[in-house]
């Protein structure tokens, strides 16, 4: 619609430009004397230029858009340059350049006054850049007379992405507990092994450490010997996050990229979900794939759930059939939450994260709330925002 109404608006203005030197040139040619064709000659540099600048072809114009990173984390800095080359000499009085893009950045529109330079290069710094994606869609390119009697536009096709991912603090995972029977399949992860448990003794293989060798058995038998260890299997952690809206949602986000990073990167395995207006569900895996999908996912991910944590809870009973560790990160804590979690503690472990801002107080409720979820065999964790690395100074000073 607004293409269809410029280019009505274009062949008026044209058809206005020819009206009025029409009407300069009659006026000269049937008054006569000097300030009649004084007038004509006056306007008449304005009308052909403005008529040139009709017939101007846009496309050689070429802009370029450089962003200094395509995947930046919240809150750093984003430079974003374009680089306009124009091939024509023919000298431009004024370009508009405009970056559209699909996002709450607000893009900076240039005025520029080209004349006759055929290169130039503007740019922009974004301080605080917020999460998620942004889509850079076209260009807008206008140019026009000094009379504003000739003005065209054109968009220029020219797509990015950029994916500013959620900031994460570095934290050292400990699992709040050593249960031998968690998951359902043996693995040799990082988080796997108990080596205080030795089961008995075994030849010595390559790549076995030099702690494990057991000296008494190897004297015995002439031979070396190492200790056996009882395999525990995999270390699976389940978790999820709260996407009912509250001020303390990006808060939540954070802590919880924090808390993926963590866990993937000690060796576990790792189940996500997410339920909002769509549902995301990870299933059990581990790796760097894992981690990216996770942190995709957080970078766009809003706070557009209609329901609270605990009817999310409900409706996902399966997930109370599991073995693995429940790992909830929230910013409210109730009394139904905490009901609907007991059912997930019967087999499971539940440990509910509830993020505060970095002075935040716990308040009396809350206090209330996490001596009730204790009696019921579920870990209540208080966080704070840049403190995000004391989650498990609890279980590491134990």
């Amino acid at each position: 619609m607004r293409r269809w109404l410029f280019a009505v608006k274009g062949v008026w203005k044209l058809l206005l430009l020819f009206l009025l030197l029409l009407i300069t040139f009659s006026y000269a040619m049937f008054q006569g004397g000097f300030v009649s064709w004084f007038l004509f000659y006056s306007f008449l540099p304005f009308g052909l230029y403005a008529l040139a600048l009709a017939m101007y072809p846009l496309y050689r114009i070429h802009v370029k858009r450089e962003l200094s990173s395509q995947e930046v984390s919240a809150g750093d800095t984003l430079s974003i340059r374009h680089a306009i080359h124009i091939d024509t000499a023919f000298p431009l009085f004024f370009l508009v350049v405009e970056d559209h893009i699909t996002s709450s950045l607000q893009m900076k529109k240039y005025m520029l006054f080209p004349g006759f330079r055929k290169n130039i290069v503007v740019s922009q710094s974004f301080k605080q850049i917020s999460r998620g994606e942004h889509v850079f869609r076209y260009i807008r390119l206008k140019i026009g007379d000094p009379l504003g009697l000739i003005e065209r536009e054109v968009n220029m096709p020219l797509e990015d992405r950029m994916i500013v991912y959620p900031t994460y603090e570095e934290m050292v995972y400990q699992p709040f507990s050593h249960q031998f029977d968690q998951g359902m399949t043996a693995s040799d992860e990082r988080v796997q092994r108990d080596t205080s448990m030795a089961t008995g003794v075994r030849e010595y293989q390559p790549g076995d450490r030099f702690s494990w060798i057991n000296w008494k058995a190897s004297a015995k038998r002439n031979e070396m010997m190492v200790k056996e260890f009882e395999q525990r299997k995999s270390h699976d952690v389940y978790l999820l996050i709260d996407r009912f809206p509250d001020v303390h949602f990006e808060a939540v986000v954070s802590f919880t990229a924090s808390l993926a990073h963590a866990i993937l990167r000690k060796g576990a395995q790792v189940g996500f979900l997410s339920a909002g207006r769509n549902k995301v569900e990870f299933p059990i895996l581990g790796g760097e794939g894992q981690l990216q999908r996770i942190f995709y996912h957080l970078a766009t991910v809003k706070a557009d759930s209609k329901r609270p944590l605990e009817q999310v809870l409900d409706v996902e009973k399966s997930r109370a059939q599991q073995n693995d560790q429940l790992l909830l990160v929230t910013a409210k804590l109730n009394k139904r939450l905490i009901e609907k979690a007991s059912l997930y503690s019967q087999k499971g472990n539940v440990t509910i994260f509830l993020v505060k801002r970095k002075e935040e107080q716990a308040v009396q409720e809350e206090i209330r709330l996490k001596d009730t979820a204790t009696s019921r065999g579920i870990r209540i964790q208080i966080v704070h925002e840049g403190q995000f690395s004391a989650a498990f100074s609890e279980v590491r000073n134990g």
